[in-house]
């Protein structure tokens, strides 16, 4: 983070008495990439009316769409604080807007008190309901997928090599060199510049393998595809994927079907399994209510986004409630 990146860190603290009782993670962003609850066709519009919309004040974690706590406090009151302050921020330095993205419901439901605009969104989560291993979970779902995922399975699982799940001190420099170059191929393909270091994943290593799950497929001595995720206290989540060779089904089996199996294995109540994909949802991850909130300083443009979010969030709402009923599982 920090200059050439799009995002400079400006963290938000709450001091009450001279002791710390609040933080905001808070960036000044001067593009909106990396963000995944996207607001491109606002700074477009923003500024085709003659408006600078960047800098803007971002809450989030850079680089991921992972859903979490952006209000770091005790207390309702002094969350309140921290988003009254925000704002107050914004509009004293002449700032087009803030977004808070990524976060809880009940931190969207608090910003809809205090004035912030709110905007609903979705993802795909595998829901942990007690299984105790993944034919449980399969034993769960309607026959027709549950045969499809077997049959996905067994397609990826032959594709002439082994799958290995690492974590911890299984997870050793060489993996890494090999993920750094899936890394690559899948950041050149979908972003035009990956934005993680080589450096990035020596840290890792030497940091965070304990909270790390690496998935990767091996084939006449050569590793071939691999799938990163974090394990969180109580989520697997899953965020990067890439390939040298192409197989049938192996990217559902090392992103979806070993998340899962490690999240059963684990004692893990979901896996997210990043941004986008109906594709998910034949493979058990049903749509999820995603939320973010939203100042723009504009009132005539806050007016717009507002019946923009109002269509929005009910097309939203109504594609959940759709995709719920269509879903892999048994009815009743």
């Amino acid at each position: 983070m920090g200059e050439g990146t799009g995002w400079q860190p400006r963290h938000l603290l709450a001091h009450r008495a001279g002791k710390l009782v609040g933080a905001m993670p808070l960036y000044l962003k001067t593009n909106s990439q990396g963000e995944y609850i996207f607001d491109f066709n606002w700074a477009d519009a923003y500024m085709r009316a003659g408006g600078d919309y960047y800098p803007k004040l971002q809450s989030a974690v850079p680089f991921t769409p992972a859903t979490g706590p952006r209000l770091l406090a005790h207390d309702d009151p002094t969350r309140r604080a921290l988003l009254q302050g925000v704002m107050r921020i914004a509009e004293q330095n002449g700032l087009s807007s803030f977004h808070m993205t990524f976060c809880t419901e009940a931190e969207f439901t608090l910003g809809g008190e205090v004035g912030l605009m709110q905007r609903l969104t979705q993802q795909f989560h595998w829901e942990n309901d007690g299984y105790a291993s993944f034919d449980d979970f399969l034993a769960r779902l309607s026959s027709r997928k549950r045969k499809n995922i077997r049959k996905e399975r067994a397609s990826a699982q032959g594709f002439g090599g082994e799958i290995l799940a690492l974590t911890g001190g299984q997870i050793q420099p060489e993996h890494w060199d090999a993920f750094w170059q899936f890394y690559q191929d899948t950041g050149a393909r979908k972003w035009g510049t990956p934005y993680l270091t080589r450096a990035f994943f020596d840290e890792a290593q030497a940091h965070l393998r304990d909270d790390i799950l690496l998935v990767l497929a091996k084939r006449e001595g050569c590793f071939v595809a691999g799938a990163l995720n974090f394990i969180g206290e109580n989520t697997l989540f899953g965020r990067y994927w890439g390939a040298t060779e192409h197989h049938p089904n192996l990217h559902f089996e090392l992103c979806y079907y070993q998340a899962i199996e490690a999240a059963i294995r684990l004692g893990l109540a979901r896996v997210e399994a990043g941004a986008q994909g109906e594709h998910k949802l034949a493979r058990g991850y049903l749509a999820t209510p995603v939320y973010s909130l939203h100042w723009i300083r504009d009132k005539g443009f806050a007016h717009a986004v507002q019946r923009f979010l109002d269509a929005e969030t009910e097309a939203v709402a109504e594609d959940i409630e759709e995709l719920a009923v269509i879903g892999p599982f048994k009815r009743g």
